[in-house]
């Protein structure tokens, strides 16, 4: 017997391109819903794979990266992210974003999860990785980017969190999951 959660309940009956730039695509489509009647459908699609780091030190500090993000039009806090060309492994671009960001190289890397940040209009990816054994470096940040970093214990920035001072999914998603596996001994 077939599982109905898994089988794909739309069709699509037309794709048209209406936007794209180096980093996403914007197509507008006909579809028959699950229930058979005609709709519509807007969907992003991404060109990069969404990084994000959380960097632990032996002292169980991390960092956070603030920066104004203009989609939203407001000032963040957010672990250090960024986005990995598909046809680049995402664990390389990871390691990059530490160093430009926040001037950091790990020498240990742990896949802590994947995610979707926004699965009802777009196929954005994302996958964070806790980074340990850390060494200072010299930040480099992008032409694009005006960083400020701030070192913090761990459970100041989950209090970041839980305050909501912290709204980016990849962010909450990374910290509260670190908590649960820290309290379970297995981080």
């Amino acid at each position: 017997m077939e599982n109905k959660k898994e089988k794909n309940p739309w069709t699509t009956l037309s794709k048209e391109e209406v936007y794209k730039n180096p980093w996403i695509a914007v197509s507008h489509r006909q579809v028959l819903n699950p229930a058979g009647g005609k709709g519509i459908y807007g969907v992003v699609q991404f060109k990069n794979v969404a990084v994000g780091i959380l960097p632990l030190d032996e002292d169980n500090n991390t960092w956070l990266v603030g920066q104004y993000r203009y989609t939203l039009e407001q000032y963040t806090w957010e672990i250090p992210e960024g986005g990995s060309p598909l046809h680049t492994p995402p664990l390389e671009s990871a390691k990059r974003e530490l160093k430009e960001e926040v001037g950091l190289v790990a020498k240990t890397w742990t896949t802590l999860l994947e995610i979707h940040p926004s699965n009802s209009v777009t196929d954005e990816y994302g996958i964070v990785y806790i980074a340990k054994d850390l060494t200072q470096e010299e930040a480099e940040p992008e032409d694009t980017e005006e960083l400020v970093v701030k070192k913090l214990p761990f459970e100041a920035a989950l209090q970041m969190a839980m305050d909501g001072q912290i709204t980016d999914s990849i962010t909450l998603a990374a910290l509260f999951k670190a908590k649960i596996l820290m309290d379970a001994g297995e981080l």
